[in-house]
């Protein structure tokens, strides 16, 4: 858990008016902890009386200098890439040659009476900030290979970070996602098979850390892949549970994957949940007339579709008149002799095809 603690000190100064409308030349050095030089920092001038701010950065030895700083009492700040380092409050800014102000992070913390513990808390902060920069870093360069076209170096860097920090789910995520967009790529089937395995393993290793609907679907898929349909059909049960709002495309999946099995009656059921889920999915009702298509008997010369069969592609071409599936869907109701409907949210206007 990120931890950072910012350091809040009031200084003292004597009510005196201020002279507004003078100017002083201000300037000073920040060190940090370690008595090092606070370089590339901000330093941020702001008055208690009229809101006006002065940024000043400091150069390579910590030093930061303006001419021109209105006299009045200040609250003051540094910071560096974002993250507030120290923070006063009233600090008087007078009329003279110069005022000099100098940040001493050790000696504040001193002062503040700051604790051992703190002290590894501030640095346990520091650290963690590092490394998960440098993970931000690793699933950049990944992202930058993949859209490049090298997975494989996606997924060896994944892999790295995987190794450096093995408790973040997305790091397992998308390495899952690498090895599993790479598989397809490899030449011999059994390092496919091999590749879809890891990926399959790697996805739960994400979900042992957190659960989501969305690491469920990919490693559905990856199941579908490594030849592990029951797998499958698990997980997206379990993404539908987790994410209900999502449920109707992982049902979807789920009845896809049942579909290409032949296993007919459970790819029905599971696009019927599909479509309860959300009931505009065009390719639900489509592929659900596909399946019931697959019942139909034949009775002389003419075929006789399950009950539903017709009303499943109409479904369709009311949600998707000139979808992917619109012509393969007319003509399927053409084979069994049934009103081809295309209109949606309107009055429909049918046609009676000839038998």
């Amino acid at each position: 858990m990120k931890r950072n603690l910012i350091l809040w000190v009031l200084v003292a100064v004597l009510a005196v008016p201020a002279a507004w409308g003078q100017f002083t030349t201000f300037k000073g050095q920040a060190k940090d902890a370690e008595g090092k030089p606070i370089t590339g920092a901000i330093v941020t001038l702001q008055s208690k009386d009229t809101g006006r701010k002065y940024d000043l950065k400091t150069d390579k030895d910590g030093k930061y200098y303006s001419l021109g700083i209105q006299t009045g009492i200040y609250d003051i700040k540094i910071s560096k890439n974002g993250q507030l380092l120290f923070n006063y409050s009233g600090v008087r800014v007078a009329l003279g040659d110069e005022t000099v102000f100098n940040i001493d992070l050790k000696k504040e913390q001193q002062q503040s009476g700051i604790s051992e513990e703190q002290q590894k808390q501030i640095e346990a902060a520091k650290q963690e900030n590092a490394k998960v920069k440098n993970l931000n870093d690793m699933l950049a360069q990944a992202k930058t290979a993949e859209e490049s076209g090298n997975l494989e170096q996606a997924v060896q860097l994944l892999t790295q970070a995987t190794a450096t920090d093995s408790t973040r789910d997305l790091l397992w995520f998308k390495l899952a996602d690498y090895e599993r967009l790479s598989a397809n790529k490899l030449a011999s089937p059994s390092e496919k098979a091999a590749r879809y395995q890891k990926a399959a393993e790697d996805y739960k290793k994400a979900i042992a850390i957190k659960p989501t609907g969305a690491y469920y679907n990919n490693l559905g898929e990856a199941q579908v892949k490594s030849g592990d349909t029951a797998g499958a059909i698990a997980s997206y049960n379990q993404a539908a549970q987790i994410d209900p709002t999502n449920a109707a495309q992982y049902f979807y999946n789920e009845g896809a994957v049942l579909t290409n099995t032949g296993k007919v009656d459970e790819a029905i059921a599971a696009f019927d949940r599909a479509i309860q889920a959300d009931p505009a999915k065009a390719d639900a009702y489509y592929w659900k007339g596909v399946n019931l298509l697959g019942k139909a008997t034949m009775k002389g010369n003419k075929m006789e579709a399950p009950p539903g069969t017709s009303e499943a592609f109409n479904k369709y071409l009311e949600l998707q008149p000139s979808g992917q599936f619109a012509e393969p869907a007319k003509q399927m109701l053409t084979s069994i002799g049934a009103t081809i409907e295309t209109s949606f949210g309107k009055t429909k206007a049918s046609t009676k095809t000839k038998k």
